[in-house]
């Protein structure tokens, strides 16, 4: 029997999965503790979902979802302690929902899946049980590839709706869907035949809820607006701050305002430079550094305290754990972590803020400006002059070049191919796959830069905006009708149900990389090749000859 088996993400070893120690740098143990969290998690959500349909909305029982599934995301949570303690808190949900049921009258079915009522409080029992509930035990193959494409959709669902929930924006459909869709996939009953609605509706949810997280941001902080970001340093002690929240992001600065601690952005985290209510603040230096996955080298030469919000921690080496602080849904065992708001009140980051004033300033690895912060609002202002562009043919052709970064050799793929684009052709971006491509020397095209940054992987919403909006200028009955080729990387789930999205708004044709997900059947990927086209890349000279056909 296998340590532990995990092939959620786009570095499952050997393109099948990790049995031994994950790619990502977590442990067996914590690997079968995720697995074991996502179980009992189902247990909430097919109790929460018989509350649901009794009319009883429990704000504990959503929340406690969404927290648990974003732990469970690549790279977001190594600490087994804190994994555990949220099992036990998983116990104490669903003994809530189960009390508040009875209370209504409202007996559970005697067929009711045991991960709403297995319970143990032995950690060696936990482990022994985390082991059995793993990805594996679902027998059937087309099955397991469908019901765990939906729960990694989910788990990007659950991101985004925590981001928008710290933000104070809700919506209950979401919440009702994640627990429909959990309690969906323990059954032992369900068919290929439900299975894929089921997988095509987790898409229209991550629309929803990629919408609510941008109406939840833009309502915040302004709409992002085109930015010269700095990407060099200045002699102050600072932090920098990598991940997705950006109310930690607002905190941050709020409380470093003043002190003469400096802030940076690091890796997904580089769009808050496009938001008005960021700019106000002095101190807000720029971005320093690149993807997520060079993060060992640039938080050893930024010489200051590194906040994650979020998830894409790379195991830290002793040279710089000391100075690793972890917030949210992200931890690392043996780092210190900041506690979640009370009552209302702001996360107290005093003491990052004490340690970076101990701190040499930053190492300058880079100098000059990048520029971003075309989000839907700002590019639509500039519908004019695009669709000027595109009819006098100074535009031949858009290049969706959304999602993830990451180490593999492979990569390199994404910049030769940016760089080999014709000069007519313009590149939409967000996410970290932006990192491949924003620095380098592409040009304009009558002023409109050749690399247009949306934002966040999340922000591959206002890539989808501007396409519909494109359509109905153009006056075209279908969205592939349009001069536009998706050329998309991904890394982990966030990226998931990005794809999952864009497929549910009718996109075909989307050419996926590096590889295709290791949780795709055989007879899954075959469908989703006949019923939507999509493919893998293959060599950079070939794939631009084809697409530009």
């Amino acid at each position: 029997m296998d340590n532990m088996f995990c092939y959620q993400c786009q570095e499952a070893s050997k393109g099948v999965g990790c049995t031994v120690k994950g790619v990502c740098g977590k442990t067996d143990e914590v690997s079968n503790l995720q697995d074991l969290l996502v179980f009992i998690s189902k247990g909430v959500a097919v109790l929460n979902n018989i509350a649901k349909k009794n009319e009883l909305t429990l704000s504990e029982a959503d929340e406690y979802i969404y927290e648990a599934l974003f732990m469970t995301i690549t790279n977001a949570n190594f600490d087994d302690q804190k994994i555990l303690d949220k099992i036990k808190e998983g116990f104490e949900v669903r003994k809530s929902i189960t009390q508040k049921l009875a209370a209504l009258g409202v007996e559970l079915p005697s067929d009711i899946h045991s991960s709403a009522i297995w319970y143990s409080d032995d950690v060696e029992e936990l482990e022994r049980k985390a082991i059995l509930v793993g990805v594996k035990s679902e027998a059937d193959e087309d099955i397991r590839s469908l019901k765990e494409l939906v729960v990694y959709g989910l788990k990007g669902v659950a991101a985004y709706a925590e981001h928008a929930a710290n933000l104070g924006f809700t919506n209950e459909d979401i919440f009702a869907f994640i627990s429909k869709a959990l309690a969906e996939t323990t059954r032992t009953d369900i068919g290929m035949d439900e299975l894929v609605p089921l997988v095509m509706e987790t898409g229209k949810f991550g629309v929803d809820v990629m919408a609510l997280l941008d109406k939840a941001n833009t309502q915040s902080y302004g709409n992002p607006e085109i930015t010269e970001v700095n990407i060099g340093v200045r002699n102050n002690p600072a932090i920098l701050i990598s991940g997705h929240d950006l109310k930690d992001m607002e905190e941050l600065l709020q409380q470093t305002n003043g002190t003469g601690v400096d802030v940076y952005t690091h890796s997904e985290m580089l769009p808050a430079n496009y938001y008005p209510k960021f700019k106000k603040y002095e101190h807000f230096v720029g971005n320093y550094g690149n993807a997520w996955w060079k993060q060992k080298e640039e938080i050893e030469a930024f010489n200051g305290p590194v906040l994650f919000t979020t998830n894409c921690i790379v195991p830290p080496t002793d040279s710089y754990k000391d100075r690793v602080y972890t917030t949210g849904s992200s931890g690392f065992p043996g780092v210190k972590h900041i506690a979640d708001r009370e009552d209302g009140k702001t996360k107290d980051f005093s003491e990052i803020i004490e340690h970076a004033k101990k701190c040499a300033s930053p190492k300058q690895i880079e100098e000059g400006t990048i520029v971003g912060g075309f989000a839907h609002n700002q590019v639509i202002q500039l519908a004019d002059k695009v669709v000027d562009a595109v009819k006098s043919g100074a535009i031949k052709k858009f290049f969706v070049m959304a999602g993830c970064d990451g180490r593999m050799k492979s990569r390199d793929y994404y910049t030769d191919f940016s760089q080999q684009l014709p000069d007519d052709t313009v590149i939409l971006t967000a996410g970290c796959a932006k990192y491949r491509y924003n620095k380098l020397p592409l040009g304009d095209i009558g002023g409109i830069p050749r690399v247009l940054d949306a934002g966040q992987c999340n922000d591959s919403y206002s890539l989808a905006v501007i396409a519909m909006k494109l359509k109905e200028v153009f006056e075209l009955n279908d969205i592939n009708e349009l001069p536009i080729v998706y050329n998309i990387a991904w890394y982990e789930q966030k990226a998931v149900i990005v794809l999952l999205a864009l497929l549910y708004l009718g996109v075909k044709d989307i050419h996926l990389g590096p590889t295709l997900p290791a949780f795709l059947s055989p007879a899954v990927a075959d469908f989703l090749v006949k019923e939507f086209g999509i493919s893998m890349k293959g060599d950079v000279e070939a794939d631009i000859e084809k697409f530009m056909a």
